[in-house]
């Protein structure tokens, strides 16, 4: 009986979180469904900046690859932190969870845009500098 017992709590352990998740139904427009929506959408974002970051990595040498990760992960607070404080107000709420989810997304779709237009840059390409290079050179 003990044999039989540890697997079988194991397997009911197993499909516990599975049985939990909810696909996201863009048809219901009840807070808990939005809420799922917005986290899907978020982690369909989050795959798409490992992707970006993956490619960077395996294109890059071993010391850009250890900046490149302290930056990520410098940004990767600031993402949170920021999601943070500009969802602060709904804290506690039933929209909170959407708020920080549609942050997140925000804030990582854009870290995807700069990954991605980063590593189609060449050095000597003065393109790849960025909307505020030309403001720099204005102030000199």
């Amino acid at each position: 009986m003990r044999r039989l017992l540890l697997p079988v709590c194991l397997i009911l352990l197993a499909t516990v979180p599975a049985a939990g998740a909810q696909d996201c139904d863009r048809n219901d427009d009840s807070q808990s469904m939005l809420n799922i929506c917005a986290d899907a959408d978020y982690q369909a974002a989050d795959a798409k900046l490992n992707a970006a970051y993956k490619n960077i990595v395996g294109s890059n040498d071993q010391a850009s690859n250890k900046l490149l990760q302290t930056a990520q992960r410098a940004w990767i607070a600031f993402r949170d932190a920021e999601c943070a404080y500009s969802t602060a107000d709904s804290e506690g709420g039933s929209i909170h969870p959407m708020e920080v989810s549609q942050c997140l997304t925000k804030l990582t779709n854009e870290r995807i845009k700069q990954l991605t237009s980063d590593a189609n840059c060449k050095l000597s390409d003065p393109s790849c500098a960025g909307p505020d290079a030309a403001d720099d050179q204005d102030m000199q």
